[in-house]
């Protein structure tokens, strides 16, 4: 790996933005390269220093002039060849996103003006009645002491929190401008907007808030297809881990919990997701299916540990004729 590429990503996995096997490669070239590794300690430097200073919040109407600006831009842009590459040679264009952070960044705008388009059309059906989540939030606002949202689409979840020794929720969510919604976890507004986040929003530690705090009321059966869902479909391993935790009473008696986390077992690309469904499993190790999936690790698993806890699993059993 060259050194160019490297200090180009660095700053990248310094924020953990890097997929698995690039971090991987990224931290064998830093143990061997003492450029690069000075490189990391001097953006590792300016990020404390960043960290340190205050954050100043957009007001909502310069977030909305932008978001009209940018929507504008990209209406009116014309497709030109770069466009035509990237619908016609998308195993090309791959490769170039991961080797070049700028591409990645382009295509990111691209990607947040559509979403904002996208906003705006919802806000244009949600006049004539058509946005069923506002509409349920605003039929079920209960005790919650916030304004109620009226026509406006959610574009995000901001911030998830819970008061202290208490079951109460704050939400802040965004529309054209941040809102915010404050209620108990029994609250029905309360919890569309947790479902919302743990599916939707794109800031992972957001996803993770709202998934931990789903975890209290996981009998209610759109709680459990929520986090099925972020078992089975979030990038992040912690909240995938965090959705772990909330399924983990229901192995026994739900099969469709147990075969999701037989999935994660089989496939996911974190270790440690794949072990902690590993032991969520081992009561049910009786399981025909669960004793399948522990035959076929035993033999070819390649992560050593799951290999052995396997077959460690399946030599406490006794054997079937």
């Amino acid at each position: 790996m060259k050194c160019e590429w490297v200090r180009q990503n660095i700053l990248f996995y310094v924020y953990n933005e890097l997929e698995d096997d690039a971090r991987y490669e990224v931290e064998q070239h830093l143990g061997r390269c003492p450029g690069c590794a000075t490189e990391l300690q001097s953006t590792r430097d300016f990020q404390t220093t960043l960290s340190q200073m205050p954050v100043a919040e957009p007001t909502p109407n310069l977030l909305a002039s932008s978001r009209m600006r940018l929507q504008e831009g990209l209406e009116t842009a014309r497709q030109g060849g770069m466009w035509r590459r990237l619908v016609l040679e998308p195993a090309t264009w791959f490769r170039q996103v991961r080797m070049s952070p700028s591409l990645a960044a382009i295509i990111f705008m691209v990607g947040f003006g559509g979403g904002i388009a996208a906003t705006y059309n919802v806000v244009a059906s949600g006049r004539s009645g058509g946005n069923p989540l506002t509409a349920a939030l605003e039929s079920n606002s209960g005790n919650s002491s916030s304004q109620p949202v009226e026509s406006a689409a959610i574009a995000g979840i901001r911030s998830v929190t819970q008061e202290p020794n208490s079951n109460r929720v704050s939400i802040k969510y965004d529309t054209v401008s941040t809102q915010e919604a404050k209620g108990s976890l029994n609250d029905q507004r309360i919890q569309r907007l947790l479902l919302f986040a743990a599916r939707n929003n794109y800031n992972s530690g957001v996803r993770m808030d709202s998934v931990d705090l789903l975890t209290q009321t996981p009998d209610d059966i759109r709680v459990r297809e929520a986090l099925m869902y972020a078992l089975q479909n979030d990038n992040n391993p912690g909240v995938r881990l965090k959705a772990l935790d909330g399924l983990s009473g229901f192995v026994r008696r739900d099969p469709l919990v147990r075969d999701g986390i037989l999935r994660a077992l089989i496939s996911d690309t974190n270790s440690g997701v794949r072990l902690q469904a590993l032991h969520l499993v081992e009561p049910m190790k009786a399981d025909s299916n669960v004793r399948s999936v522990l035959a076929k690790l035993a033999k070819t698993d390649q992560n050593v540990s799951i290999r052995s806890q396997a077959r460690t699993m399946l030599a406490q059993m006794p054997q079937m004729d």
